[in-house]
């Protein structure tokens, strides 16, 4: 049995295109989504995503902005790697509220014991991370593209390969 799919839109919205994230998971709030499916603006609130994410989830989807040095506007589904196990004389991370970034979520989350089965990030390449309010419009322009690869990727996690059928 499923333990459901939370999306989570990370970032400050007073950096610019760093509130890409942010404005996806809106506009998915509006979105009717396959039961099992959270979606929340979690915006630089980190560590509450890392304990929201003890609950217990199959699937996490993070929506952030993510220099990949490809054209400001380009989106890209990410697998991230998968954080080492927590003993030993292994660090937890730094964690600052204002550079929580997808990496610092799981590795806290694995120091705080928990873990997800399926995580991946819809990443957009921002065009400034810089002081201010608003995207800039290659970002912007990118954000409905987002929301419609968010509904895909939640589906394929939802609905397992080998269930169903597709004729």
């Amino acid at each position: 049995m499923s333990r459901g799919v939370l999306v989570a839109g990370i970032g400050n919205i007073f950096q610019t295109d760093d509130a890409f994230g942010v404005e996806v998971a809106q506009r998915l709030a509006g979105r009717i989504l396959p039961p099992g499916v959270r979606v929340e603006d979690f915006g630089i609130r980190g560590l509450h995503l890392a304990y929201e994410l003890l609950e217990g989830y199959d699937g996490l989807l993070l929506i952030d902005a993510v220099p990949m040095g490809e054209p400001a506007g380009t989106l890209a589904l990410i697998e991230p790697e998968r954080p080492e196990g927590t003993g030993g004389n292994q660090m937890a991370p730094v964690v600052d509220a204002h550079t929580m970034s997808p990496d610092v979520v799981l590795a806290t989350l694995a120091n705080l014991g928990g873990s997800v089965e399926k995580v991946l990030i819809v990443g957009c390449q921002p065009a400034d991370l810089q002081d201010g309010m608003g995207l800039t419009p290659a970002v912007a322009a990118a954000v409905d593209d987002a929301v419609e690869l968010c509904c895909q990727v939640v589906s394929e996690i939802i609905q397992p390969a080998g269930k169903g059928s597709r004729s």
